[in-house]
């Protein structure tokens, strides 16, 4: 079928299609219930339509990314894609997905990310894993930090009532690579999620020189077994500390908890420091890795203008995007300037490539074990990686 895309009307359209997208995922409860006016944004929700029915969309947010070096460049938070089980298999979702796409180059949004469902889906978009995430575990009994771990002092409990604003306001000051804007349907979302839930939630802060600089929340993985039970565990479900300071006072908040025997961290960097903190350094247990931001380019030049590199000599970059046309180009990278060349290129690679490499999560050398990445000029692959590298695995801690 050739389905007709087309921006949803808000609220009753945009509702229709998030009641498509939870068919469409088959075992996400209550979206149907979802106020479309507290969750989405007007505008921004594409729908493919068989005659008068909504049989698929894909829904995006406007945000920003965190992109190596600080800058914040423009962004879409892509979320809600989805057909409908009856229209699968019909191309319904690469129309989506390319009309999405120019929406967000009209937008000026230079790159756009997702959580996927499938791993298998949004490759072939051009989407690319930029960066993961661990679910770390401590066993409290065994959690002993060694003496050099400083000590920034107390914590405060926020009362839950405030609990939005006081979370949204902190989060806001994000500069990590990887971190996103929260669009306000996004904490409705959670907000809207943590209601319904029996097991009460916590809100810690941490302040210094006057400005609160983290926040934790956390709540009792099972409420209903808490004092009966032999596991007493609660679930760090968003942890964000914007100086060292801050995770540090909230770390000690949280190990010092009494009556709990597992502190679980659901979402953290890699290559958080949290094991190397303890003496038993088997007191925290990685329980899995998982991708977290799965990343397109939508306007290569400006992406790669936009973050830092390392010093190194410039690296010509030959990009090839079956999609955008535009991006097929080649681009010299150097530590002071990203521009268009008709040179020979010193390393070819494709947009997933790139994608997989623009955060510095993934290296070129391990790009070229795949496939999607080739040197023509020998080392190009150590320098694009030298110019690259950061310091710190990229990391978002959202998911939407």
């Amino acid at each position: 079928m050739s389905p007709t895309i087309r921006v949803l009307e808000h609220p009753q359209e945009s509702g229709a299609g998030l009641r498509v997208f939870g068919r469409a995922m088959v075992g996400l409860a209550g979206i149907n219930a979802l106020d479309p006016d507290q969750v989405l944004e007007p505008g921004r929700f594409l729908g493919a339509f068989d005659g008068d029915q909504i049989v698929g969309g894909a829904d995006s947010y406007t945000s920003w990314l965190v992109v190596p070096g600080g800058a914040r460049v423009p962004h879409a938070a892509v979320t809600h894609i989805g057909v409908l089980p009856t229209h699968t298999r019909r191309g319904i979702v690469s129309g989506l997905v390319a009309a999405q796409f120019a929406d967000f180059a009209q937008r000026g949004e230079v790159v756009a990310t997702l959580r996927a469902s499938e791993a298998t889906i949004y490759g072939r978009f051009g989407y690319a894993v930029a960066s993961s995430a661990a679910s770390i575990e401590v066993t409290r009994a065994r959690a002993a930090l060694l003496p050099g771990v400083a000590d920034p002092g107390a914590v405060q409990l926020i009362d839950t009532g405030e609990t939005p604003q006081t979370a949204s306001a902190i989060y806001g000051d994000a500069q990590w690579v990887g971190a996103i804007a929260r669009p306000a349907g996004w904490w409705n979302l959670r907000n809207a999620q943590r209601a319904k839930s029996t097991a009460p939630g916590y809100l810690v802060t941490f302040s210094e020189d006057g400005a609160t600089t983290g926040y934790a929340r956390y709540q009792a993985a099972d409420p209903d077994h808490w004092f009966g039970g032999d596991r007493r565990e609660i679930i760090v479900d968003d942890l964000v500390a914007h100086t060292d300071d801050a995770y540090l006072a909230l770390i000690r908040h949280l190990l010092g908890l009494d009556l709990v025997d597992f502190v679980t961290f659901s979402s953290r960097p890699v290559d958080d420091p949290l094991p190397l903190l303890f003496a038993d350094r088997r007191a925290a247990k990685i329980n899995s890795v998982h991708d977290e931001t799965w990343l397109r380019l939508i306007d290569v030049e400006a992406a790669l203008s936009a973050r830092s590199y390392r010093d190194g000599p410039p690296v010509k970059i030959s990009v090839t995007d079956p999609v955008i046309a535009v991006n097929s180009a080649t681009f010299e990278v150097g530590p002071d300037e990203v521009r268009r060349t008709d040179a020979a290129p010193d390393l070819l690679v494709d947009i997933t490539g790139l994608g997989a490499a623009y955060l510095g999560g993934t290296t070129f050398a391990q790009l070229s074990f795949a496939g999607r990445a080739t040197e023509t000029t020998p080392g190009a692959l150590a320098g694009g990686d030298l110019l690259f590298g950061t310091i710190r695995e990229p990391y978002s801690g959202t998911v939407f």
